[in-house]
């Protein structure tokens, strides 16, 4: 029995002699763990111990011909085996190497009983594992004869259509781990996986000839549907949801607008009968409240902090779903990654399918988080983003390169945008989109009530911080001699010593509360900050007059740290310019607070007269309702524009008229000719107006002075040297190039620049030597942003 034990021991071990050495680590831990397993029972059949174990006792009864037979077939089994492994080890094939570790597991596993059991347990994994060996081989071989025979071993493809393909595969070698996005998409550290991807995700390498390219389904655009006016606030409600301070100031502001929200939709509605409206899928994502960002907002709400940003929130989010748009809404990074759909990781891989969505609302927070979640794909549907842009962005400082060589470089901007993408609280910016916000509107009998029951002495000072008040106590002492003086600064436990003590402080109140306080109010008086704010609108829709601080000279990133690093070189005249230039007086009284002689000569002035609530059609539910349907049904940013002049034109205009343009009579402004061609465009060419600016003067202002708007959507219809000889300039030459004042006639030297680039067509900017072209426009009564033909 002894002899028989050691005749099966040397039998393994010849078995284990005849295997191949390994070429590489292919086999894995799986391997040694059999190779253990087998010398183990090798040495138990040698065993000469009486009482090893129950299975030495089994050996010696059942040690004859059946035990050698297993053996052999073991034998001839791994043998087989290390054939295939021999192959494998050549295939580099990091997949069917974990194919191989998951087998080399299972053989871990075995835990036979007896001596012949386990055997042929080994006998039968061995032959289990020689089966799916046998798999993997034949499919990896047929891998490499579709590689190989269709591609010459995934060679680098030399294309000069795609002449970045070898420098991005160098790139995908040497750092594809630093974002999991790669893996997501198939990368797997072969050439291959990189020329895959770098074809059919990215785009930097040409397709490749032996993939099959019809398995990629095409998707087609979901059905347009019709968007119907909506009144019911309670999916929204839903939408915004709960959990800060900041959302809770936002619905109780969509709550307490409902209805006329719902009222002003059935106005505009009727005015919009028989116009088909098409229903947008909407993203709103609000950047600034994500807790990424900071949040700084959301403490501010119940300290008196500058709520202006959530109140214009509050009412496009209001305005979108109102106009029956499917809508979306997003405060954090996790809930703006689901509804992109991008893939895993740190945002380095695009989007393979369509963005979900036609616009996407965000603001500059946003802005950024996206390009971080989106990565290249950002670049693909940047067109389809709408930022909201408090204090405006102008061309100059948007054009990344241009900026950056021209010195507009800034903290923000330079995204490469339209200018019409961003969207203003208040139109101050012709090159941006007026987005703006909502003032409550009063009936009837409000408006009765409250000329009723006007204080003529009463005061309410607009700020809500003690930092508001240093420094202010002059000009407050001479008001506290007429008026009585109120304010509505936030404290905890006792009153700021910055506020006078003749002065009625009311602490933070509730917006109903302020409400009523304003309607009492026959003065609201600005200290100089916040600009631009919603509160002064508000007061003059109560029946408050307005008076602000004038600027001289005028606040910019020049000369005030407020504005420094924003995008834009406007000049800001006083507290509040909209309510300077667009309303004025009696409503708003803009002076110096300085001149103390001035400053009570006006306070009396405001005592003898009286005004009646006054709120500009733009700032009311229907106002923002009709400019963001227009916005939303007309402005496209994704369909590439037309050349103009077309290409391979002649230049020559329908009719006798050496150009488009005629001069209206008695002026130097022209119009577009009504024989010219005519030309797909919003706004319309039959709102155009062309005027010649003066040297050192914007288009912006040039506009303004003629009673206009300047409409950069219009620029592309007068860059043309007909534009130049229609106003009588004089050309010896005309360039392009890339300049944000372009076009424009130089007197000095008599030459006419062309703009180059349509990202730099710009109302803003001025230069002592150039007069420029400006295309302005007509404009609604009450809706600056749209002209006469606009609906």
């Amino acid at each position: 029995m002894i002899a028989a034990s050691s005749e099966l021991s040397i039998m393994l071990r010849r078995c284990l002699l005849t295997f191949k050495p390994f070429r590489i680590f292919v086999v894995g831990i799986g391997f040694f763990s059999l190779c253990f397993l087998m010398t183990s029972l090798g040495g138990q059949f040698s065993a000469k111990r009486p009482g090893d174990s129950p299975f030495t006792m089994r050996a010696e009864v059942l040690g004859g011909q059946e035990s050698r037979g297993v053996l052999r077939k073991i034998c001839d089994m791994l043998e087989v085996i290390m054939k295939r492994m021999d192959v494998l080890s050549k295939l580099g094939n990091t997949t069917d190497t974990h194919r191989l570790d998951e087998l080399s597991s299972a053989l871990d596993r075995i835990q036979p009983i007896g001596l012949v059991e386990r055997i042929q347990a080994i006998a039968q994994n061995m032959s289990d594992m020689a089966v799916r060996v046998e798999q993997i081989l034949q499919r990896s071989m047929a891998y490499n004869r579709v590689r190989d025979g269709a591609f010459g071993q995934c060679e680098i493809p030399k294309d000069p259509r795609y002449p970045d393909c070898p420098s991005k595969m160098d790139w995908m070698r040497a750092r594809w781990t630093s974002d999991p996005c790669y893996a997501f998409y198939g990368v797997d550290g072969s050439d291959c996986s990189f020329l895959i991807y770098l074809s059919e995700v990215e785009w930097f390498c040409p397709p490749l000839a032996w993939r099959n390219q019809t398995t990629t389904p095409t998707l087609k655009p979901p059905p347009k549907r019709q968007a119907v006016f909506q009144s019911d606030i309670g999916a929204l409600m839903e939408q915004v949801g709960t959990g800060k301070e900041s959302l809770s100031f936002m619905k109780r502001r969509i709550r307490r607008l409902a209805a006329q929200w719902a009222s002003a939709a059935r106005r505009l509605d009727d005015k919009l009968r028989n116009h088909w409206r098409e229903q947008k899928r909407i993203l709103v994502h609000v950047g600034f409240l994500t807790e990424e960002s900071g949040d700084v907002f959301s403490p501010k709400v119940l300290k008196g902090g500058p709520l202006g940003e959530m109140v214009q929130w509050a009412d496009i989010l209001t305005a979108l779903h109102v106009l029956g748009h499917n809508l979306k809404i997003s405060f954090s990074l996790k809930e703006l990654h689901g509804f992109l759909g991008v893939p895993p990781g740190r945002g380095s891989c695009p989007l393979t399918g369509p963005l979900p969505f036609d616009l996407i609302y965000t603001d500059y927070h946003g802005l950024q988080q996206m390009k971080q979640l989106m990565g290249l794909s950002l670049r693909k549907h940047k067109c389809h983003i709408r930022v909201i842009d408090t204090f405006g962005t102008e061309p100059a400082y948007n054009h990344e390169e241009y900026a950056t060589l021209h010195g507009y470089r800034t903290n923000w901007g330079y995204w490469n945008l339209h200018g019409q993408q961003y969207m203003t609280m208040f139109p101050h910016t012709p090159d941006n989109s007026f987005m703006g916000f909502v003032a409550e509107e009063l009936n009837e009998t409000e408006r009765l009530n409250i000329q009723k029951n006007k204080v003529k002495n009463m005061a309410v000072v607009y700020g809500k911080e003690t930092n508001m008040w240093k420094g202010k106590e002059k000009f407050l002492a001479i008001l506290h001699r007429h008026m009585e003086i109120h304010g509505t600064v936030y404290y905890e436990a006792q009153r700021p010593p910055e506020v006078p003590a003749f002065v009625k402080n009311h602490g933070l109140l509730p917006q109903q509360e302020l409400q009523q306080l304003l309607r009492k109010a026959k003065l609201f008086i600005g200290f100089g900050f916040p600009y631009e704010g919603p509160a002064p609108l508000e007061a003059i829709a109560n029946g408050c007059i307005f008076l602000q601080p004038k600027f001289n000279p005028p606040h910019s990133s020049l000369n005030h740290e407020f504005f420094r690093g924003k995008p834009t070189s406007r000049e800001v005249s006083s507290q509040h310019p909209y309510a300077e230039q667009y309303i004025g007086r009696p409503h708003v009284i803009t002076i110096d607070f300085n001149n103390s002689e001035e400053f009570d000569a006006t306070i009396r002035e405001i005592m003898r007269i009286n005004v009646e609530p006054f709120l500009p059609y733009e700032y009311t539910c229907e106002g923002m309702l009709e400019r963001l349907h227009a916005y939303i049904q007309n402005q496209d940013f994704c369909s590439p524009e037309a050349p103009f002049p077309p290409v391979n034109s002649s230049q020559t205009w329908l009719g006798s008229a050496p150009s488009p343009f005629n001069l209206l009579p008695n002026s130097r402004i022209l119009t577009w000719a009504s024989n010219a061609s005519s030309f797909s465009s919003w706004p319309p060419l039959t709102a155009l107006r062309v005027v010649a600016s003066l040297e050192s003067e914007s288009c912006v202002k040039a506009c303004q002075t003629a009673g206009l708007i300047c409409e950069p959507a219009l620029y592309r219809f007068i860059n043309i040297r007909e534009t130049f000889s229609a106003l009588d300039f004089q050309c010896e030459g005309v360039e392009s190039e890339k300049n944000h004042l372009f076009p424009a006639f130089s007197a000095e030297h008599a030459e006419c620049s062309l703009q180059q680039d349509p990202l730099l067509f710009s109302c803003a900017g001025s230069s002592a030597k150039y007069r420029r072209l400006c295309p302005c426009r007509d404009f609604r009564n009450g809706q600056v942003a749209l002209c006469k033909d606009c609906l």
